[in-house]
């Protein structure tokens, strides 16, 4: 009898573990943005074409966003001892990336939007949010430098700016249209030069800039952009 009821009591235990635990997880997901993806079979959504293939957004791993979803503001201090704001770059893509010096995935996709930014650059805009508290320069600059990073690094030391974009775990990025439109979501690391990641955002690039002549501006002619 004393073992049924250790059992049964151990039992119950378990399941109200299970239960707060799925609870827990539900609210979770219903912080992130409130997110209105778009569901399949609606129009924009997710689906696989006659072939049985995955769109771009899954075929890169990318949450694809409703239209019509704007960003909260995002204007904040540079590593380099200036001020970057989203704002700034409407014309542009823009990949937003919350990230810290802590966080290891964040490292391994670091090299893949360097050279996402090197190649884009002009059409494309990188902001590396740092959400290091406090944002130490003892542990920012040398980690910047060690893995030769030129794309603006922003500084969310207070994490005010990553409380109002919902981020809820690193890295996250987000991707933002040309206009301010957010289209894209992805949390976690991803290949960001992928064939299957260019595909995807090749759909929301601008047109090449171009010179007068009309022959396409390099990189080095489209302007430098502070770190």
């Amino acid at each position: 009898m004393r073992g049924w009821v250790a059992h049964t009591l151990l039992g119950e235990g378990r399941r109200q573990q299970i239960a707060r635990l799925a609870l827990a997880v539900v609210l979770v997901g219903g912080l992130v943005w409130m997110l209105p993806v778009r569901r399949p079979g609606e129009e924009g959504g997710h689906h696989r074409d006659h072939g049985g293939h995955l769109d771009l957004f899954e075929r890169a791993g990318v949450v694809e966003l409703r239209e019509g979803h704007r960003t909260p503001e995002l204007s904040l201090p540079t590593l380099g001892g200036g001020v970057a704001s989203l704002a700034e770059h409407r014309d542009k893509l823009v990949l937003v990336n919350f990230w810290a010096t802590w966080c290891q995935p964040c490292t391994a996709e670091m090299p893949t939007l360097e050279a996402l930014w090197r190649e884009y650059r002009g059409r494309l805009v990188v902001l590396g949010v740092a959400v290091d508290r406090g944002a130490p320069r003892l542990l920012l600059d040398p980690y910047v430098s060690r893995l030769g990073l030129t794309f603006p690094i922003l500084l969310d030391g207070d994490q005010r700016a990553s409380s109002a974009w919902r981020v809820t775990s690193l890295p996250a990025t987000f991707l933002v249209r040309p206009g301010g439109e957010a289209v894209g979501l992805a949390f976690g690391a991803r290949e960001w030069n992928s064939l299957e990641m260019r595909n995807l955002l090749g759909r929301f690039l601008p047109p090449s800039p171009r010179t007068s002549s009309g022959s396409v501006t390099t990189a080095s002619q489209a302007g430098q952009l502070t770190r």
